[in-house]
């Protein structure tokens, strides 16, 4: 097993931070302890690169993301950056979102669900990693600003459930105007920091340009 590394640790013992419920008995992360300590022992078999970032652990290779443990109130899940490239010819991955275009993710609310397909995990991790190797892409529409949801608020919602819930539940209008603002740069950083920058407002139900 490859040793945890910059502080992923820290996510299993207080959970991510994001809430006044780290590092409590109550935090989201302590409910699904067995489920996530299992699915990190797969993960850390294989050649990726444990790390901590948006506060929950994240592997990669070539320092580039393959995918994500988290968990949610109902669920664990293991979820991959670019999970509608994968074959999936079981159908066990699910999008975080109804307009998520490029995370796809197994859910899990019990031990036994994971150990009865470890080895189709492994081999949706190892075909994960190919596809990364290999500079496949995820083609973006360029249409409805609603269909071309960046990676980067996917990846927020995977990890901060209160974020995710609170999007969806603005208007059409006012997730279109956040979308757009976040797509007018080509930086990733710079999403991240606008993501960032917003999530307070989401979160209290405002739009992008509402004071």
């Amino acid at each position: 097993m490859h040793k945890s590394n910059d502080g992923a640790d820290i996510y299993f013992e207080i959970g991510c931070g994001r809430c006044k419920l780290g590092g409590t008995p109550n935090c989201k992360v302590h409910q699904w302890t067995n489920e996530l300590a299992l699915l990190r022992k797969i993960v850390l078999t294989t050649p990726l690169h444990e790390q901590l970032k948006w506060g929950a652990p994240c592997y990669t290779i070539n320092n580039t993301n393959v995918l994500m443990l988290g968990c949610f109130k109902q669920y664990a899940c293991l979820s991959f950056f670019k999970g509608v490239l994968l074959a999936d010819a079981q159908q066990l991955l699910v999008a975080p979102g109804e307009n998520s275009q490029q995370v796809k993710m197994f859910k899990f609310t019990n031990v036994a669900q994971i150990k009865k397909i470890v080895p189709t995990i492994e081999a949706y991790i190892y075909e994960a990693i190919e596809i990364e190797k290999a500079g496949l892409k995820v083609e973006k529409p360029k249409t409805n600003p609603m269909e071309n949801i960046p990676a980067e608020l996917d990846e927020y919602f995977i990890t901060n459930d209160a974020f995710k819930t609170a999007f969806y539940a603005l208007t059409p209008g006012r997730q279109r105007s956040y979308i757009m603002h976040y797509n007018q740069t080509a930086n990733p950083k710079t999403r991240i920091a606008r993501i960032e920058k917003t999530i307070t407002k989401v979160i209290i139900g405002k739009g992008f340009n509402e004071y």
